[in-house]
Order: structure tokens, then C-alpha cells, then sequence
């Protein structure tokens, strides 16, 4: 096993760069991302960077330099021969084959396309434009470069030995979750947490013990360069982005209301299955059902990742009943903020009522709160996100209005569009 405080202790970036591999990210990127090639290739899309914890001033923490190498050496990497026989022979959710020769031929070649940089009241600008299956690929390890460097930056000045009661505290801090994860009857759990990990060896380290620990509650984990390595399950389906873009797309108000459910359209001729899960909250959840397809009904299941989760699920189970479908066959995956308390409650609340399983992120993989001097290593909410489609702004409206973003005009069209009223607000932890 990897001593990761003398790796912390010892590293150089070029020993222990913070993104190793075009697959070290979520698996949902790749889905995504094949759905995209196949789809919508020639959209121009603009990516952001957004610290929604305006507190933590990045560009006062993190030297521009160590930053742009970062980011150049991401540019150099490139999908190596192992990587590709994995994407193309392994078996995904049951299905071979799942990414299509035209798909990896294409990504077999790619290398990430320019960034642009600048710093601005205290923070980082970082953008990405160009050919939206190119620069999807940026956000997970742009995100994780920003985490891992403010990290590295805390522990900068610690000694060898302080950075190994650090860790051991950390490691005691998680394995005590774990055992008590142990105890929930049923439990399905994976990691969600590539995109606010502490660092790679960080979430690596997270995921063995939890394969340990845990056995077969344990379903894998989102970061697939980490699930090809270990030999676990590759975890994920879709994400807010793309809704987000098809709506930037509509030409007026009819086609913005239909955009969610083209996304989902698209998506059912590609997969099946435990692939088929819909993220109702884009443009929010009860909306959503509500105008819904008699189609969607019968997906697998939902995925709960915004607002309060009981009540995202109370709302899913009243939809499908509503649609003759019998909740206890469906799955709702929750993934908005978890620890093990919620994990337990939530699991309590629904055995038996719908399958439940979690998507467990940030505080899987970055949970050194309380851990140094002025919480200094605490996890915050980072993001990057499709901020504009063909010159047109995205917008994402959330469950919960403090996820929300774009323009003020524009969120307030779409809340008329979708028939979002007044929304609870719920803090933003991670």
C-alpha cells in the first residue's frame, strides 16, 4: 500500500502528477461523451470555472505556474493502449462493446484542447471553448488539479511526521464511517467523489478501504482509471450538462420545454437498463415528472442531487404510481452531500419501498475537516460547468436555488418555461 505521506512529504508534480490519465475521471464523462460525438459533435460550448465558496480565495493559495504545468501536462496525456482495450473489451453495466469503434478511434487520438487563464478578485478565471465532446472532457480534471492544489498547498509546510498523524487520523476518520456503514442492512454504496477529492492517491486509498470494508455493499466507483486498476465496477450514467446544453440550443420557448426530455431521448436509443436513470432537478423535479413521457416512467430508476433527497424521492415514488408503475421495482440513487448519518436515515426511510443506493462523493474523498488549524483542509464547493452553447447562455435552475446559474434574465424565462415557483434553500456544503 502506498505510503501517502511520504509521496505528500517527497512529491514533485512530475512524479506525482495530479491527473495521470485521460480516464482518471467520472465514468459518466465518457457516456456522456460518446452521447455527444454521436449527437451533437459540431456545438461550440464554453466551460467555467465557479467557486460558489467565495471565502477561499484560489489565486491567493495557488502559485499560477504549478497551476498552468498542471494543466499543460493534462494537455499532453493521451489514451494509452491498456486504457483503450479496457473501454473497448470490458464488460459496462453487463454490456461489452459499449463505447463504439467510430468513439475510440476518435478518442485514441484526442489530446484536450487550450485553456484560458486569469486571475480576478482573488480567484482563478478558467475556461474552455471549443468542440463540446472535446471540452466536456476538461471538467473533471480541471476540478481536481484546483482541489489537489490547494491541498497541496495547506501541507506544504508540514513535517514528515505531522503529515503521517495526519493521515492516520484521516484514515481512522474514514474506516470509523465504514464500520459504520457496516451495520445499515442492504446498503449499495459507490464512490461519487473524483470531482472534490483530496488527491488521486487520496480517493484510491478511500476506495480500497471500502472495498474492504465493506464487500459487496460496496459497488464501485465513478473514477474509472481507478476502477480499471482495482478491477471494480465503473459507476454512472448522466449529469446536468446535458440538458443544459440542449436547452441553450432551443430556438424558443416550445422547443426549451421539450429539451430535457430529447436529451433523454437520445439517451434511451443508446442504453438500457441501470443506465437508464433519469436527473429530473435541471430545470426542477416536479415539473419535470409532470410533463414527462409515458416512456421515462418505465427507466430503471431517478438519481436525487438537489434539495432536500426524502423529499426528491417521495416526489418520484408519487410520479410512477401516478403512472402505474410499482415503486419497489425502481431505483432512486441518492448523490446530493451525503455522510453516513443521511445514509442511514435515507436508507431506513426507504428500504422496502423503492431499491436505494448512493453515489457517496466529497465526503468520501476530502472529509479532513477539523483535521488542521483553521479547517484549513476542508472541502468546498468547486465547479465547472457549460456556461454558454453557440453563443447562447446555459442555465441550470436546480431543486435548490442556491445551485442555480446563469443570467438573471434567463433564469427567470426559464423559470416561466418549466413552471418553477418558489423554491426552499438549502445550503451548499460541498
Amino acid at each position: 500500500m502506498v505510503d501517502i505521506a511520504a509521496r505528500v512529504y517527497n512529491h514533485k508534480w512530475k512524479i506525482d502528477p495530479i491527473v495521470r490519465s485521460l480516464i482518471d475521471t467520472d465514468f459518466y464523462k465518457l457516456l456522456m461523451c460518446q452521447s455527444v460525438f454521436r449527437n451533437k459533435p459540431d456545438t461550440d460550448v464554453t466551460f467555467s470555472l465557479i467557486n460558489r465558496t467565495h471565502r477561499i480565495k484560489l489565486a491567493h493559495l495557488i502559485d499560477e505556474g504549478e497551476l498552468r504545468e498542471q494543466l499543460d501536462h493534462i494537455r499532453s496525456l493521451r489514451l494509452s493502449r491498456g486504457e483503450s482495450t479496457w473501454m473497448r473489451g470490458n464488460l459496462f453495466y453487463g454490456q461489452r462493446q459499449m463505447f463504439r469503434p467510430d468513439f475510440m478511434d476518435w478518442l485514441e487520438k484526442l489530446s484536450l484542447p487550450a485553456y484560458h487563464l486569469e486571475k480576478r478578485d482573488g480567484q482563478y478565471e478558467l475556461t474552455f471553448e471549443g468542440a463540446w465532446p472535446e471540452v466536456m472532457l476538461w471538467e473533471i480534471p480541471a476540478l481536481a488539479v484546483l482541489m489537489e492544489l490547494r491541498g497541496r498547498r495547506v501541507l506544504a509546510d508540514m513535517g514528515r511526521f505531522e503529515l503521517q498523524v495526519l493521515y492516520a487520523r484521516a484514515m481512522t476518520k474514514l474506516w470509523q464511517k465504514v464500520e459504520a456503514l457496516r451495520d445499515i442492512p442492504d446498503l449499495r454504496i459507490a464512490d461519487f467523489g473524483t470531482r472534490r477529492r483530496h488527491s488521486y492517491l487520496w480517493q484510491d486509498w478511500c476506495v480500497q478501504a471500502m472495498m474492504e470494508g465493506l464487500g459487496p455493499k460496496f459497488t464501485g466507483t465513478s473514477n474509472c482509471h481507478i476502477a480499471m486498476r482495482r478491477e471494480i465496477e465503473a459507476i454512472g450514467t448522466n449529469a446536468h450538462e446535458l440538458p443544459m446544453v440542449y436547452a441553450a440550443l432551443a430556438e424558443d420557448d416550445t422547443a426549451l420545454a421539450q429539451a430535457p426530455y430529447d436529451v433523454l431521448s437520445d439517451w434511451h436509443e443508446e442504453h438500457s437498463g441501470n443506465l437508464r436513470i433519469i436527473l429530473p432537478d435541471t430545470y426542477g423535479t416536479e415539473g419535470f415528472l409532470a410533463n414527462a413521457p409515458d416512456w421515462l416512467a418505465g427507466w430503471t430508476g431517478i438519481r436525487i442531487d438537489s434539495g432536500d433527497p426524502a423529499t426528491g424521492a417521495e416526489i418520484a415514488i408519487a410520479w410512477w404510481k401516478s403512472r402505474g408503475e410499482d415503486p419497489a421495482e425502481k431505483l432512486v440513487i441518492f448523490s446530493d452531500g451525503l455522510d453516513v448519518e443521511k445514509i442511514a436515515e435515507l436508507q431506513a426511510q426507504f428500504a422496502g419501498r423503492v431499491k436505494v443506493s448512493f453515489g457517496w462523493g466529497t465526503l468520501l474523498t476530502n472529509d479532513f475537516r477539523g483535521l488542521v488549524p483553521d479547517d484549513a483542509l476542508a472541502p468546498f464547493s468547486l465547479v465547472c460547468k457549460a456556461v454558454a452553447a453557440n453563443g447562447r447562455p446555459t442555465v441550470k435552475l436546480s431543486d435548490n436555488p442556491e445551485k442555480a446559474m446563469g443570467p438573471e434574465g434567463e433564469i427567470a424565462r426559464y423559470k416561466r418555461v418549466f413552471g418553477v415557483g418558489e423554491q426552499e434553500r438549502v445550503e451548499v456544503v460541498v
